[in-house]
């Protein structure tokens, strides 16, 4: 249970999530981003929806359906998926060192469907899990750098 709350904490862009769980708030040592307002809402649409993603991929592998899971990542994580979530319009608004960690989440979650896909047919999950871990590294990577203000 402790897992599950540091990493909530570590992908969370809400600030006061410390606050709620009683923690006292320290400093934030983040780098701000600015975004107009409506990109910023929209960039934590698109966050959420990334890890509402991440659980249901992770459904998917718990019940053995690699395919659907393999689905997911591309459609919803992977290069296919900037089209869908405005990429091009997001990126003239962030740091190149977010832009950078932004491609490499979408790069790995297309690595990730190609080993999902191959786990169906060889039956073992651990090389898409390890892909999975990538795509989520690159999560906390961001999220531990950057804020949207």
């Amino acid at each position: 249970m402790r897992r599950l709350a540091v990493l909530l904490a570590s992908l969370s862009c809400c600030s006061q999530l410390a606050a709620c769980a009683g923690t006292p708030q320290a400093e934030d040592p983040r780098l701000v981003v600015q975004f107009p307002e409506e990109m910023r809402t929209h960039t934590l649409a698109n966050m959420r929806d990334h890890l509402r993603t991440l659980e249901q991929i992770d459904g998917a592998l718990a019940r053995g359906d690699y395919d659907a899971a393999a689905a997911l990542g591309e459609e919803r994580l992977g290069m296919t998926s900037l089209d869908a979530h405005g990429a091009a319009h997001l990126a003239q608004f962030m740091p190149l060192g977010m832009q950078q960690i932004g491609e490499q989440m979408h790069r790995a979650a297309s690595r990730f469907a190609i080993a999902a896909q191959n786990a169906a047919v060889s039956n073992d999950p651990k090389p898409a899990l390890a892909a999975l871990s990538e795509v989520m590294r690159q999560c906390v990577a961001c999220h531990a750098t950057y804020r949207l203000k």
